[in-house]
């Protein structure tokens, strides 16, 4: 075959004919091989210089390495030397944006005017690199690790409405062990959407293997690291709740998930040429198509094999997952807010207003919040929690969470009051009522009412009672009128009703005159 080793046995007999001064067209009469195969040994054995002694005294590993196609640097000169001592160099410069292996050979030629031409310069960087970045082989342990990715190339569903062709993103989710996969549909890469689609995942598996093992998207992971990336705090609460761990894999390291790499260019063959033809008018109808041509994928037998992913899963990985918790996870929504004068903060979304213990009163708190509740934190310490309302402004406040004084404000209502009222006497109660009846504001009212009732207590219930009847006489309804009836002691006049006899006089006529 062209461009392929011959036995060492053959080399060395064309390095003896050569030595002895015969031609290449004799050597390959001789050896029966043809005679450029011969020109390039005997071309190389000059290049570098040889004698038939020095390939006498090689190997056939040593002669292996000096002849095959990646050229080794077993026979060194001052040349070969120079480069090896950049090479490692290059390998680091070329990873910088905008440089080139022509413009590292042209640095390189500027440095060493009498060194390598450019292709010999790039046959042996590439040999360098070759061997400078072996490929580790990993073993995958059943149940141990399930790897999640988005697929580049996303596809699309029709909005009803407008017409209008909308890209959704395609999520995909492959057990190490078995190479089971599972691919959905969603319409972002955000927090919810990736959690959501994982925890679907998982349901669909049957079982939750011991770690999780994302890219560095920032859903999943807030700060990439080589040692310890930082993990988004809702999406660590999610693998909490299904026992287990978030391993991120490194930033700019492709192979740390090689495998999920690889199932995403097998869906692209497999699922994306099945469902890409179709078209669909909901993300339900597209995620349909997927689920039959992923059945599909994974129950294929593996190529030269007689088993597909999924009869691999039942027989070796289902069972050493663990199992499902008995709820899903409730995804939570997070805001920052201070808590107001009030004792009161404010959750945006629903401009719905929540109370919090009044010593928290100016504090930064975080909610946390779903469909149905509402949970404060301060410092990590749950300080409220409230069923989540819907009502634009209007408050949910627990009593507990108010200072006293505002306590005793905050249970006043007219029934109070009038309740109240009837205790001491009729009269009063009376009297309250058209106070309510007669402010311009409930908390002015209410604040007349409270000043009236608590007269009782310095006058007592009979004096505050006859007030209120002469102040109800008179058609005037506040808190001054019954502090001056009190203080003048007009509580204590007792009206008299009887009708005075008309005085006599010659000017006054009587009902006579009129007849």
């Amino acid at each position: 075959m062209a461009n392929q080793t011959i036995l060492m046995s053959k080399i060395r007999q064309i390095f003896r004919l050569h030595s002895q001064g015969q031609s290449s067209r004799q050597i390959g009469i001789l050896l029966n091989c043809s005679r450029n195969t011969v020109r390039k040994y005997t071309r190389r054995f000059a290049d570098n210089r040889l004698m038939y002694e020095d390939i006498e005294r090689m190997s056939d590993h040593e002669l292996e390495a000096l002849f095959s196609p990646e050229i080794a640097p077993q026979v060194k000169g001052t040349r070969l030397e120079q480069l090896q001592v950049l090479l490692p160099d290059i390998e680091k410069h070329l990873k910088r944006k905008g440089v080139t292996l022509d413009l590292a050979w042209k640095q390189y030629k500027a440095l060493y005017p009498d060194g390598y031409a450019s292709a010999q310069f790039y046959r042996y960087y590439r040999a360098f690199v070759k061997c400078g970045n072996p490929v580790m082989h990993i073993e995958h342990k059943a149940g141990d690790k399930l790897y999640i990715d988005f697929a580049g190339e996303k596809l699309s569903i029709v909005d009803t409405d407008s017409g209008e062709l909308r890209q959704v993103e395609v999520f995909v989710a492959i057990l190490g062990c078995s190479q089971l996969t599972y691919v959905e549909a969603v319409y972002s890469q955000k927090r919810e959407d990736l959690i959501k689609a994982c925890e679907n995942a998982l349901h669909y598996f049957g079982g939750v293997p011991a770690a999780i093992v994302p890219d560095n998207l920032k859903a999943a992971v807030t700060k990439s690291s080589k040692y310890e990336p930082s993990i988004n705090e809702v999406f660590a609460d999610f693998a909490e709740h299904y026992s287990t761990v978030v391993l991120p894999a490194r930033a700019y390291r492709p192979k740390d998930k090689a495998l999920v790499e690889g199932a995403v260019k097998l869906i692209y063959r497999s699922i994306y040429q099945t469902v890409g033809s179709g078209v669909y008018t909901s993300l339900d109808a597209l995620n349909n198509a997927i689920g039959k041509a992923q059945q599909v994928h994974n129950t294929i037998p593996f190529k030269g094999r007689d088993y597909s992913r999924l009869q691999q899963f039942e027989e070796i990985e289902r069972s050493t997952l663990r199992p499902l918790p008995v709820h899903r996870f409730e995804f939570k929504q997070q805001a920052m807010v201070t808590v107001m004068k009030n004792g009161h903060v404010c959750l945006s979304a629903d401009k719905h207003y929540y109370s919090v213990p009044y010593r928290f009163i100016g504090r930064k708190v975080k909610l946390l919040y779903t469909s149905a509740y509402v949970e404060i934190y301060y410092h990590y310490e749950r300080i409220a929690l409230h069923a989540r309302q819907c009502r634009k402004y209007q408050y949910s406040t627990n009593q507990e969470h108010l200072a006293s004084s505002h306590r005793f404000v905050s249970d006043w209502t007219p029934e109070k009051f009038i309740g109240q009222a009837t205790a001491i006497s009729e009269d009063v109660a009376a009297y309250v009522t058209q106070v309510l009846e007669h402010k311009a504001h409930p908390e002015q009212a209410y604040k007349s009412c409270s000043g009236i009732l608590s007269l009782a207590r310095k006058v007592g219930n009979e004096r505050l009672s006859n007030a209120c009847k002469r102040a109800n006489d008179y058609g005037v309804y506040n808190y001054p009128i019954i502090v001056q009836i009190l203080d003048k002691k007009l509580d204590r006049i007792e009206e008299d009703t009887a009708e005075l006899p008309m005085p006599g006089h010659d000017n006054i006529r009587g009902s006579e005159y009129y007849e």
